[in-house]
């Protein structure tokens, strides 16, 4: 072994491809430095495997000792039989091998490659289709086996975003969000552990990297502008809107609630009937508690009135509804008891009879121009609205971006390229339910991935609720907690060697760490996340956006509890 290379904390003495590595640790190292998502790395013979620490547990070589233990206060026992009749054993999971492909005589000697960019001419990192012999030596990893495997935020030749460290170590972690925004994504955790701190990092990272646009549906409004930290002690932290001023914009359904905030520059959204479809409507059947009688009705009215259906038959009498029943065969009893329910939407404020202004083709103008946009809802957050204005909005824009994607393929012309765009919904098993999901413009989107450069950032708390054909197409996982079994053998749909993962995601502490795996970093990571703090507007924000005072924040803040209660 060489002489600089670290303290060993252990051997390999068994194991398999499928099911992972068992280690012996070493007398002197101390078992309950183990820690369950560790980042290890084992040095074979003509390769470096990277892995993640999946169980702790104790053994022993004579069972005998069981029946006959030392006194604890006996320490001159203990010693005598720590590391030889009684030891520790870690599993670990081998994630990627690092293999030396063009210089031979660097083969045994990894820390003395001549460049840490070395990892682009010398060294190739590779899916683990091997194992390390016996008695192969474990490490602990280093800085320069993440800048391996990780990479680094400055690097130039891709779009990197640090998204937190390893537990155990002062190092970034990064994520390829270049590769993160190809394909739809979610970020999953027990309410309390910090989603919607990870979504407004990742958007962050997303705006200030340049990676794509996005279109964020801000159900419990704390993305736009400011919201209460999760901490014991109440602050508040700045939104999309103070972060990056000139490239965000937020539009509110409701007004009133915006301007009690204090968000300042927000745009009013207005919907209109006539922008209502009838898959629309079977999408918020349930919440309406709609018929499927009344949706074939809400056809036959469709029929005659085009567009304008909705307005026409909440203005009908009764005797207007027998008329237009006997004429076009309708079905009073559904048409009626479907006039009483749409009567609900009269009472949302953001809902027009008539909308001569089109805000949905005012957002799509902003998306092509490269703005972001965030859509408040404030009062108006209840899950009728929230489904209805999402899959409305979405399925619009969803269709421009059909046509400009074709345009694109015909033309092949980089300038007719639609900019990549990443729309954000929370409540997702909503939308993505296996009974209701080929109902909806997501489950289309989740499907489709990047073809016509549009992608899911799916945000939820019950992952188990979305189709299992959906789950296995998200290509990035950001997991917190999870103490749900059906939750957490969702999360895994799809992703070989799970069942050590599995007992990772469990051992997660509730607030700062998730678990990362999928298609924008190498190898399954867990970290402590990014602090969202006055370092990291500093790093990240617009720098000639003059920020708000500490005064004007706390009342802000204030008036933002006030709209709560």
């Amino acid at each position: 072994m060489k002489s600089n290379q670290p303290q060993p904390l252990g051997s390999v003495i068994q194991g398999s491809l499928s099911e992972g590595l068992e280690v012996r640790l070493h007398s002197d190292i101390s078992v309950e430095d183990m820690r369950v998502g560790k980042f290890l790395v084992v040095q074979g013979t003509r390769s470096r495997f990277f892995c993640l620490l999946t169980d702790v547990s104790l053994g022993t070589s004579n069972p005998r000792i069981f029946t006959h233990p030392p006194d604890p206060s006996d320490s001159f026992w203990l010693d005598i039989l720590a590391g030889s009749d009684t030891y520790g054993t870690i599993e670990i999971a081998p994630m990627l091998m690092l293999t030396l492909t063009n210089d031979e005589k660097y083969v045994n000697d990894f820390d003395n490659i001549p460049s840490l960019n070395g990892i682009e001419t010398e060294l190739q990192l590779l899916p683990v289709k091997t194992i390390p012999s016996h008695f192969s030596q474990v490490y602990e990893s280093t800085e320069k086996d993440f800048r391996s495997v990780f990479g680094w935020e400055n690097d130039p030749h891709k779009c990197n975003f640090a998204i937190g460290q390893p537990l155990d170590m002062e190092v970034p972690v990064c994520m390829d969000l270049g590769r993160f925004v190809e394909r739809s994504n979610g970020i999953f955790g027990k309410s309390g552990t910090g989603k919607s701190f990870l979504t407004r990092l990742l958007i962050s990272g997303i705006i200030h990297k340049e990676a794509a646009v996005n279109l964020m549906f801000d159900m419990h409004s704390e993305y736009g502008w400011a919201a209460v930290s999760e901490g014991k002690q109440f602050s508040m932290v700045k939104g999309l809107k103070q972060l990056f001023h000139h490239r965000v914009e937020i539009y509110t359904l409701d007004a009133e609630s915006t301007n009690r905030r204090g968000v300042p520059h927000a745009h009013e959204l207005y919907l209109s009937y006539d922008q209502i479809e009838i898959e629309d409507l079977r999408l918020i059947a349930r919440e309406l508690n709609l018929s499927e009688a009344s949706l074939d009705n809400a056809n036959v009215l469709a029929s005659e009135y085009g567009r304008d259906w909705i307005y026409q038959l909440l203005n009908m009498t009764n005797e207007e509804i027998q008329v237009f029943c006997n004429e076009k065969q309708g079905h009073q009893g559904s048409i009626m008891a479907l006039q009483r329910k749409l009567k609900r939407l009269e009472s949302l404020k953001y809902m027009r009879s008539a909308c001569p202004h089109n805000y949905i083709k005012e957002i799509l103008d902003l998306l092509d121009g490269g703005k972001h946009v965030v859509i408040e809802f404030g009062s108006q957050g209840n899950m009728l609205s929230y489904m209805l204005v999402t899959n409305m909005i979405t399925r619009r824009i969803h269709n421009a971006y059909v046509k400009k994607a074709e345009k694109f393929l015909q033309t092949q012309n980089i300038l007719d390229r639609p900019k990549q765009l990443v729309i954000t919904i929370e409540e997702a098993h909503r939308f993505l339910d296996s009974k209701i999901v080929n109902q909806t413009i997501f489950g289309t989107i989740a499907r489709e991935m990047r073809k016509y450069f549009v992608t899911l950032l799916i945000v939820d708390q019950r992952p188990s609720g979305i189709d299992n054909e959906v789950m296995s197409q998200v290509g990035t996982r950001i997991t917190c907690l999870l103490n749900d079994e059906k939750d957490i053998d969702a999360i895994f749909t799809g992703v070989s060697g799970a069942s050590g993962l599995r007992s990772v995601l469990a051992k997660l502490d509730s607030k700062q760490q998730a678990l990362v795996l999928g298609h924008a970093v190498p190898m399954p990571v867990v970290v402590r996340t990014r602090p969202y703090d006055n370092a990291f507007y500093t790093e990240i924000g617009d720098t000639d956006w003059q920020q708000k005072s500490d005064e004007e924040v706390f009342r802000v803040a204030e008036n933002n509890l006030s709209d709560l209660f």
